[in-house]
């Protein structure tokens, strides 16, 4: 319900602030967008509830609810530890190894709620969210604690790619841009120019202690790198040579 409610606001605020241009996004934007939200917020669920539990029970079948955890600390292996995990899988999507699979996200030129789960159908199977989640809900004997640190987290995703950001100098901003990933931070990770940063998902710490962070108030002036791919390729399999057209990551000062 986090999720389900955060998206229907984000969408809502989005439509009432940015009518316009979303009615000139193209037919081809629209396709992406769908295909991607589909598959991240329903296809993706029902394969770790099932297909994932089916295949754990198989080769873990004496572990099912046999990780007894306090909820603070499941919440916080959900909410923290996993987005460690999360910024090196990141990374490895920006490699020249992932970048085929990751491409496609960063076609978005707008930061658009819509656009969060743009993407090649399958790279979601790439993604640690998919296996981890689907590891400890079923080894944890009461998931309950990590389930809400999965559903902040994607709340937290929908909203770092919408437009919507505290303004600096705001009372939010203070209490919110020392830790926590805002949208403008997430802007610049998907600025035009071929440099890579901010690949946290929740908390900036990571980039700052991997030299990979970047500190703006402003937003970047150009977001989205177009791809010179059809719909279906992009949908599909979006091939290139990923050493020409990888952004490559690098510390930053």
């Amino acid at each position: 319900m986090i999720i389900f409610g955060t998206f229907v606001l984000l969408v809502s605020l989005t439509a009432w602030c940015s009518w316009a241009e979303l009615t000139q996004k193209t037919l081809h934007d629209w396709i992406l967008d769908s295909a991607g939200l589909w598959v991240q917020g329903l296809l993706i669920p029902l394969v770790q509830l099932t297909c994932l539990q089916t295949l754990y029970q198989q080769l873990l079948p004496h572990w099912q609810q046999g990780l007894a955890l306090h909820p603070l600390i499941a919440f916080v292996l959900s909410f923290v530890a996993v987005d460690y995990l999360y910024y090196w899988n990141h990374r490895f999507l920006h490699s020249p190894w992932g970048w085929c699979a990751h491409q496609v996200h960063h076609t978005v030129s707008t930061m658009d709620v819509l656009g969060t789960s743009r993407n090649t159908l399958w790279s979601s199977f790439l993604i640690i969210y998919l296996w981890v989640h689907g590891l400890f809900i079923y080894l944890l004997e009461d998931p309950t604690a990590y389930v809400l640190g999965v559903s902040l987290t994607a709340a937290l995703d929908l909203w770092r790619h919408s437009q919507f950001s505290p303004q600096p100098g705001s009372w939010l901003y203070h209490c919110l841009s020392g830790w926590l990933i805002l949208p403008q931070d997430h802007g610049w990770h998907h600025q035009s120019a071929a440099q890579a940063c901010n690949y946290g998902a929740n908390f900036k710490l990571w980039d700052r202690l991997h030299g990979t962070w970047y500190q703006s108030d402003q937003w970047p002036l150009a977001l989205g790198q177009p791809l010179p791919f059809s719909l279906w390729r992009q949908l599909l399999y979006p091939r290139a040579t990923p050493q020409a057209t990888c952004i490559q990551t690098h510390s930053l000062d």
